[in-house]
């Protein structure tokens, strides 16, 4: 019931705004739609990152050694992408031909860390992907809505004069048109901050993770080569 009633209301209002207000609140539906599916993707994306890479961790330590990656084959790991890159420039230094009487020996250790390092990057740059949009909904629609207040105050004023009298049937189009906009600014603009921070949290721990496990590799290949 109450529902129905409120829904009522906010058509009734939507319907006597005029095109500056319907033109503000369609950019920040536009903002908010994309931004929703920016976020659940986003989701889904962490969300399946964080199994794989698990699964590839665990597969990777009970090895113990410095194992062929398609071994420790996980799709969709950062993990396994760092460190076919690590071992790709391995094999590149300690590959020997058959039959090669003189065991394999490192050349730079530092080359294959460099080569982890710039797949990390890569790694970190691919899921910071879209990151910008919900920073810029976050920070713009507010203010999307707020020219929409001005706009509904400025038409609630020019109401009142037109009306040659102060009464509430003359200014409320114009302060609904003004509430409406402000309230479509906010809850556009709320989502984007709260779920930018959460996802920004969780590329700085990738981050992290995928740093600390470059070394890991690198203390292994040290200990298998050297």
């Amino acid at each position: 019931m109450f529902s129905t009633i409120f829904v009522t209301d906010i058509g009734n209002i939507l319907t006597q705004t005029g095109w500056v207000a319907r033109g503000v609140l369609l950019l920040l539906l536009m903002f908010s739609v994309v931004s929703w599916a920016m976020i659940l993707q986003k989701l889904g994306m962490f969300g399946r990152v964080r199994r794989k890479s698990d699964e590839f961790l665990r597969i990777f330590r009970a090895t113990r050694g410095v194992a062929n990656p398609q071994a420790l084959a996980t799709a969709g790991s950062p993990f396994s992408t760092v460190y076919a890159a690590g071992y790709r420039e391995l094999q590149s230094q300690v590959g020997t031909a058959p039959g090669n009487p003189h065991p394999p020996k490192l050349k730079s250790l530092q080359a294959v860390t460099v080569s982890m390092q710039l797949a990390s990057a890569e790694e970190v740059r691919r899921v910071e992907k879209g990151m910008s949009w919900l920073a810029t909904t976050g920070s713009v629609s507010p203010f999307i809505g707020l020219f929409g207040t001005v706009w509904g105050i400025i038409d609630a004023f020019s109401g009142l004069g037109s009306a040659g009298a102060a009464s509430l049937r003359a200014v409320a189009p114009g302060i609904a048109e003004a509430l409406v906009t402000t309230a479509a600014g906010l809850a556009a603009a709320i989502p984007a901050v709260i779920f930018y921070n959460q996802f920004l949290q969780n590329i700085r721990d990738l981050a992290q993770r995928l740093d600390t496990f470059a070394l890991e590799v690198t203390a292994q290949i040290e200990k298998t080569f050297n």
